[in-house]
């Protein structure tokens, strides 16, 4: 243990030169966030926590069947744990569709395929012939003008003993920076661009109209959750093309820093799939990992989307 103890010491002392944003031992921020979760009672539904400070099981609950109530509490344990988890869930498309329009207004997905009956309804059939490519850090189309507020995942088929999905708590995360570097990142913007994701795929042609449709935005880089009242870290390392109003050299060195932040572990929780599962993220507060550890096994998931509002 004293190795540990005079690694933090030498980091702290300027003898090794720190990562920006990143030290070991401790992260006071997840302790407060976990006495936080821990205060917290529900009356209707059980919750059973994932991760130290994001994620939670929900059980006694069918989705096809919620009364108003019970949403309500689902809906706060959405806030508070960022995303939710429901087990043996047989429910359709399209009672999918109607859960999810508790939360909003669904949103149609302009690149990825979609169910055959449903534009709304996002459909990822992967397997042998069609791999995985979901495993990087992102927010879903953080490069819209408004972003999605929520995303609800279905389990249709899934491999047994892999292909599951990791979520960043992005709030702790931006809790997590010292006073310095949050100082630092205020009142920054960052500019988000879907050109480098799913713009690859396009000719020239499509490419130039799809990005006089969907051209980039600047959200800020630490925005706020309406509901809540909680600052987030708001940058991903897919969507983000750079920091505005910085030395190019600078801001690429900085946003690196900040998207390390949705690599720590310990802002994190990872949830086993089964068929009949359904989870539910708060976009705005998280980022996501789906692990392509599967190929060539098939994999089937349908994610619904709700149409959020502009960062600020």
């Amino acid at each position: 243990m004293s190795g540990i103890h005079d690694l933090a010491s030498q980091t702290e002392t300027g003898k090794i030169p720190p990562l920006l944003g990143m030290r070991p031992g401790p992260r006071p921020a997840i302790r407060a966030e976990a006495e936080r979760l821990d205060a917290i009672s529900f009356d209707r539904i059980k919750v059973e926590p994932v991760g130290a400070t994001i994620g939670a099981e929900i059980t006694g609950v069918d989705l096809a069947n919620v009364d108003d109530a019970t949403f309500e509490e689902i809906r706060r344990a959405w806030l508070e744990y960022k995303v939710v988890f429901f087990r043996n869930q047989n429910i359709s498309a399209t009672e999918q569709m109607t859960f999810a329009e508790r939360f909003g207004e669904l949103e149609e997905h302009p690149f990825l395929d979609a169910n055959e009956d449903h534009e709304q309804v996002v459909r990822f059939e992967k397997g042998e012939d069609q791999v995985g490519y979901e495993n990087l850090w992102h927010s879903d189309v953080s490069w819209r003008e408004r972003p999605a507020l929520a995303s609800v995942l279905r389990s249709i088929e899934v491999p047994k003993h892999s292909g599951d999905t990791l979520f960043a708590d992005m709030v702790t995360a931006y809790e997590g920076l010292d006073d310095d570097l949050k100082t630092r990142i205020e009142g920054l913007r960052a500019v988000h661009d879907f050109t480098h994701s799913f713009g690859r795929g396009l000719d020239a042609q499509a490419l130039a109209e799809r990005q006089k449709e969907f051209p980039p935005v600047s959200h800020p880089i630490v925005r706020t959750n309406p509901d809540t009242g909680r600052k987030i870290l708001y940058v991903n390392s897919v969507f983000v093309s750079h920091i505005e109003a910085m030395d190019a050299g600078e801001g690429a060195h900085l946003l690196e820093a900040l998207c390390r932040q949705a690599l720590v572990p310990e802002y994190q929780c990872r949830f086993r799939w089964e068929p009949g599962c359904v989870a539910i993220w708060d976009n705005r507060s998280t980022q996501h990992y789906a692990a392509s550890d599967y190929w060539p096994r098939r994999r089937v998931m349908e994610r619904v989307a709700i149409t959020g509002e502009r960062p600020v």
